[in-house]
């Protein structure tokens, strides 16, 4: 029985790239019937899909294609040969065996179903929440699992057949539990797998409660597994099922192919047909649902291929003069800089992470800074100096082994880390992330959910947090599309992250920074994956957009050439600790720290260009 369990988790795939999506302005019908088009040309599907209608018709209309019931017995008429009354003839009770083959499909194919179903119903969302959250769940999550693996399987439902009777019911549902680790284990590795991907943190910061997210971004990643897996579960139900009724442990009075199955085989040398029947008819189903997972399997696997095939660099497209993004902009108090309030204040911050000799290491260590509306703060230093750290401490997006060892984070005079607290509080931050703070990574491509279309993504968040209608949404998002200077929109509306190019999609994502009105953006490098042409064009962008929805914007950059170019006020980082700051004009000017020095001593501007060897050598006179 253990065996077979972990042949049924094996028989699935490993997961696979997310299936594609409609997207907002797109009928799902259309996606779906493209997956079904695809199934039709596959040979193997159209033979699975038709074994599979044939038999599920039979069933459902055995009461009127059978011209017996299914125990209507003529002792007159024991093991006779198939004639116009008993077309496949009878069994050693006299009983009808096409009837009786007709009813056993019904009580079959539903235990089978069954089992899958509660399989299902415990599965995968054990898998989702512990693969999503990890934690204790997880940790109760396997010690579960690890015992039901190592029940021996056939006791059990000889135990259960004790307890409860022959009940093919009540077999099923326990096989269901049993077997339900192979979905546990199958869902929490493939949502392991992108829990940390980019697009979940931007969902995240958008504004998207975690059902949501598990609902639209991670759950698209386990469906097309978890419908395999369904494929082979029920087979193998059905083979279980027949197998215990095979050796004498069903229901005799109810009519399944197990129970036909064991009673040819008492007859075998009598009337061999009885024995074929219920085998047939039991391949061709299992066969069936294998055949069918393979071909679902092909037709999924070849979406992913199109469209990869289809990648293809769109055209950058002219950067427009962007127009007014916001009809309703709330009103904002003026705040003087230099007072104890403002938009964010980071007072003494620490950031450190348990190693394993019980010590905690500092990555950020008594930082403090603030930032103002209409003020662009730049943070700079080299890898490692924790200022990526120090950005994620104020949108909560730290790893889940991080410590805040010392100060606090307060957003519009409200503590999102208040003095003492050792994790980011997600309760406050899940009010304002998303409406009233933003994120632009650096990973353009890495934080667009590729089973998504780009519309999609910037749709949701609108109808979500501003809580508008979709098709206000989507006129907001085709502004903003506009907005940020990308020539057509439409197409890009409807496009998937493949389809556009490194620098629109980080158009695309400056779009959603500032879809639902933020007060506050944190960018995060938001050049460093673009050619020097598309950063200025998207540094362009960010200061038009600052300027003119006066908002606070935080950047993130080891480059002090975008920090002179865009910043108001800049902040040097060392080791996780700040070692300077003032406004960019006095640091640029005047540095006072060495580090500082060395930083603005590593530009390229103003460096005499180096020669070549084979230069230098020729000019150098021969000894």
């Amino acid at each position: 029985m253990s065996d077979s369990l972990e042949t049924a988790a094996a028989a699935a795939p490993a997961p696979a790239a997310p299936p594609v999506q409609a997207g907002a302005g797109q009928s799902g019908t259309v996606v779906r019937s493209t997956v079904i088009r695809r199934l039709f040309r596959n040979p193997l599907g159209i033979a699975a899909i038709a074994i599979l209608t044939v038999i599920a018709v039979l069933a459902l209309l055995a009461p009127v294609l059978a011209p017996f019931d299914q125990n209507y017995a003529n002792i007159a008429k024991t093991l006779a040969a198939p004639d116009s009354v008993n077309i496949l003839g009878t069994d050693s009770a006299g009983r009808d065996v096409w009837s009786r083959l007709l009813f056993g499909a019904q009580l079959t194919l539903l235990s089978a179903l069954l089992c899958a179903g509660v399989a299902i119903a415990i599965g995968l969302p054990a898998g989702l929440i512990a693969g999503y959250y990890a934690g204790k769940f997880e940790a109760a999550s396997n010690w579960v699992v690890g015992i039901l693996m190592s029940l021996p399987g056939l006791i059990v439902l000889l135990t259960i057949r004790a307890a409860f009777g022959p009940s093919v019911w009540m077999s099923m549902i326990a096989f269901g539990v049993l077997i339900s680790p192979s979905y546990f284990r199958l869902t929490r590795t493939a949502v392991q797998s992108v829990r940390n991907e980019l697009y979940v943190d931007a969902a995240r910061v958008s504004g998207l409660s975690d059902l949501s997210i598990i609902a639209r971004h991670i759950f698209s990643v386990v469906r097309a597994p978890i419908i395999i897996q369904t494929a082979a579960i029920a087979g193998v139900a059905i083979a279980i099922q027949s197998g215990l009724e095979f050796l004498g442990l069903g229901d005799p009075t109810k009519a399944t192919w197990g129970v036909m199955l064991s009673e040819g085989f008492k007859n075998v040398y009598l009337n061999p047909t009885l024995l074929f029947w219920p085998a047939l008819a039991m391949a061709l189903t299992i066969g069936g649902l294998v055949l069918l997972g393979n071909a679902l399997r092909d037709a999924l696997e070849d979406g992913e291929k199109i469209n990869h095939r289809k990648k293809k660099a769109a055209p950058e497209g002219t950067t427009a003069a962007p127009a007014a993004v916001r009809t309703s902009r709330k009103p904002m108090a003026t705040v003087v800089a230099g007072t104890e309030h403002h938009l964010v204040k980071v007072t003494n911050l620490g950031v450190g992470y348990p190693q394993a000799d019980g010590s905690i290491k500092k990555v950020v260590d008594d930082v403090s800074f603030h930032v103002d509306r209409g003020e662009i703060l730049g943070i700079v230093g080299e890898s490692g100096s924790g200022k990526s750290q120090t950005a994620f401490s104020i949108l909560g997006l730290l790893p889940d082994n991080a410590r805040i060892v010392g100060g606090s984070i307060q957003f519009d005079g409200n503590y999102t880390v208040a003095p003492g607290d050792e994790r980011v509080s997600q309760e406050r931050l899940s009010k304002l992330r998303g409406k009233r703070i933003s994120y632009i990574p650096q990973e353009p491509m890495s934080n667009l959910d590729p089973a998504f279309t780009i519309g999609y993504q910037l749709v949701t968040p609108m109808v979500r947090v501003l809580g508008i209608s979709k098709a206000e949404a989507r006129k907001r998002a085709l502004k903003l599309l506009t907005d940020v200077g990308i020539a057509n929109s439409d197409r890009t509306f409807n496009a998937y992250p493949h389809e556009v190019s490194g620098g629109m999609a980080q158009r695309v994502l400056i779009a959603g920074a500032i879809s639902c009105e933020p007060d506050l953006v944190i960018a995060d490098e938001p050049t460093t994956a673009l050619d020097v042409t598309v950063q200025a064009d998207v540094l362009d962008l960010l200061r038009e957009l600052q300027q003119r929805l006066n908002i606070g914007v935080i950047l993130v950059t080891h480059n002090f050439g975008v920090v002179a170019d865009l910043c108001d006020r800049v902040a040097v980082m060392q080791n996780g600790r700040l070692v300077e700051e003032g406004s960019v004009r006095d640091i640029l000017r005047n540095p006072q720290e060495p580090y500082t020095q060395t930083l603005l001593a590593s530009m390229l501007e103003g460096k005499e260009p180096m020669s070549t060897l084979v230069s230098t050598l020729q000019k150098e006179p021969v000894a």
